[in-house]
């Protein structure tokens, strides 16, 4: 018996997506792992009202719908703590203001490098003073400073007068940099490490002179 010959295969209907949450989550949210409304699956949250005053412990459908009634959101801000402590706030300002602080932190945050001044045995004294006065300003804005020497053919048997530059460096930066690192070889380069140095203490006020005596009549 000859089958049935086949025909144009039918489209397959797509089967009905589910049907979408109507809740919004902001993206921040999901990157920052910040719980609000109807992510917060806590039993119970020490709920924190929008004036900053204890509102209990309440469930979180509780805690949401005195959020809603004043038209913010509810924000879970410390989720370690026994219960997680939820703060009713407009959600979007709470971003603003974190990110905010984030950024003035990281502007406050010094990012300290390393920053190297190069010498050689032969080195003459204006490029000597030249270098050292590199290090200084580098010294004063606060990176550390990387001094190498590299000893090239027959140097090698005149390592002295290496010692010699290196340390008289140091004495000349002074205060203005702590060696982290004495000068030490490692193959044919001998180099030290300096770190800015501690700020000078703010000279004290002079005490006051007494007044003098009034002249008697």
């Amino acid at each position: 018996m000859l089958g049935r010959p086949a025909g144009p295969s039918r489209p397959s209907r797509a089967r009905p997506s589910a049907r979408r949450s109507t809740i919004a989550f902001d993206k921040r949210s999901t990157k920052s792992f910040i719980r609000i409304n109807e992510r917060i699956r806590a039993r119970e949250v020490r709920v924190i009202d929008e004036n900053g005053e204890q509102l209990g412990i309440l469930p979180p459908y509780e805690a949401l719908r005195a959020a809603r009634e004043r038209g913010l959101d509810l924000v879970e801000v410390s989720p370690n703590a026994v219960p997680p402590v939820c703060r009713i706030q407009d959600y979007g300002r709470y971003l603003y203001e974190k990110e905010k602080s984030e950024r003035a932190a990281r502007k406050r945050q010094k990012v300290i490098t390393l920053k190297e001044v190069k010498f050689s045995v032969t080195v003459d004294e204006h490029d000597y003073q030249t270098k050292k006065n590199q290090a200084v300003r580098f010294l004063g804005e606060g990176d550390k400073v990387k001094a190498s020497l590299r000893f090239r053919g027959r140097q090698m048997s005149h390592r002295d007068l290496g010692y010699k530059i290196i340390n008289r460096l140091i004495q000349d930066i002074g205060e203005a940099g702590v060696v982290e690192f004495m000068p030490r070889m490692e193959g044919t380069v001998l180099h030290a490490i300096l770190a800015p140095g501690r700020s000078k203490e703010a000279p004290k006020p002079k005490p006051a002179t007494p007044a003098a005596a009034p002249a008697q009549a």
